[in-house]
């Protein structure tokens, strides 16, 4: 008989990160993933760059009143290997979950470069995988690197095989099939908690929850594949440390729309409550087996499509700045003992002579 298909419950974090506070930030995350595990929850969702926050000040001031945000979202980046992701770590292993944490990401390489990641952590504290978003959007380009595909990988799991997209690239089509086609069954999609795009009352401005609605819908009924949506909450800290008294920075972060956390099924159809105005966890309880009968409908990358007129190719090689070819080592130390030995024979063979030649002289005097 065939292995039953997970069945699991989720939880997406409706919450604030502490205001580029690095440490306190993950010590929050910490204590919020003790009360999901004691909840039930075996797969836990943060939002988009949690860690310590999300860069809205690039939306509403110009770049040349930012460089103190700047300089501080740099001081308080982390690295993949550091002990931020490991305390993190520790505390999915202790409480036997997987994490899903977005964070803002640095390099040794260069002080001023960032990226806007994520990280999927094991039930046994392992790192599974680690995302760059492919590309800033809008005005996140102010701050962020572009990333590579080395993370856009589906992952295998006792809960089922988890991708996960950040922000917009749950717009791209092309990033949204390289995960179906890798056997998406949960997918998680991390939002910040607001994206101004125009002044209040000028018509066009962006709708996030709208758009958030729109986006894991078409991939949960595309892909056939749960999604779980984690997005930030707004909170005042965070409010006001960027308006800074300014009136107008106020009046657009005030009536922007907020996002929202919810899970969808894979009919693309809510199977949770949504959270946008208040801070909290969000649970849904997850089946699998559900994204089985959709697939008699479409299935994109089985029988419904045409692999001989379409095709797509992902470079997943890594984006370094420099490849370094360094030279062979020198193979002194083995030459040099090398010569030694074959010095040291050399003496022996020179001592036999020498005592031979000792030994006749010996004999003819006798």
């Amino acid at each position: 008989m065939a292995n039953a298909l997970p069945k699991f419950k989720a939880a997406a974090m409706h919450v604030a990160p502490v205001f580029m506070d690095t440490q306190a930030t993950v010590n929050k995350a910490c204590t919020l993933i003790k009360e999901a595990a004691a909840h039930g929850a075996r797969l836990i969702a943060f939002p988009e760059t949690y860690i310590p926050t999300f860069p809205i000040w690039s939306a509403v001031r110009a770049p040349i009143e930012n460089h103190e945000f700047f300089q501080r979202l740099t001081q308080a980046t982390i690295r993949v290997r550091g002990p931020e992701i490991q305390q993190l770590a520790e505390c999915a292993r202790t409480h036997h979950v997987f994490v899903s944490m977005g964070f803002n990401e640095g390099t040794e390489a260069s002080l001023g470069c960032i990226w806007n990641s994520n990280v999927l952590i094991g039930d046994d504290g392992s790192i599974l995988n680690h995302h760059r978003k492919l590309v800033p959007t809008f005005f996140e380009k102010m701050v962020w690197a572009s990333g590579d595909a080395r993370g856009l990988k589906v992952i295998d799991t006792v809960v089922g095989r988890v991708g996960m997209l950040i922000c917009g690239e749950n717009t791209n089509p092309l990033a949204r099939y390289a995960l179906i086609a890798q056997g998406e069954q949960v997918h998680i999609s991390s939002y910040p908690p607001i994206w101004p795009t125009r002044p209040p009352g000028q018509p066009g401005a962006y709708d996030i929850e709208s758009a958030i609605r729109i986006r894991a819908g078409a991939h949960s009924f595309e892909g056939k594949v749960f999604n779980i949506v984690a997005s930030a909450f707004w909170d005042n800290k965070t409010r006001d440390a960027i308006v800074k008294g300014d009136a107008k920075v106020a009046a657009i972060l005030d009536n922007t729309p907020r996002s929202v956390s919810i899970v969808l099924g894979p009919d693309g159809m809510p199977i949770s409550e949504t959270k946008r105005d208040e801070e909290g966890i969000l649970y849904a309880d997850i089946d699998i087996a559900k994204c089985v009968e959709p697939k008699q409908f479409h299935d994109v990358v089985g029988y419904y499509n045409r692999f001989d007129v379409f095709g797509l190719t992902v470079n997943r090689a890594n984006r370094d700045p420099a490849v370094f070819v360094d030279m062979p080592e020198p193979r002194m130390p083995e030459f040099e003992t090398t010569r030694q030995e074959m010095g040291k024979q050399a003496t022996s063979k020179e001592d036999k002579s020498v005592r031979s030649k000792k030994v006749a002289a010996r004999a003819r005097r006798q």
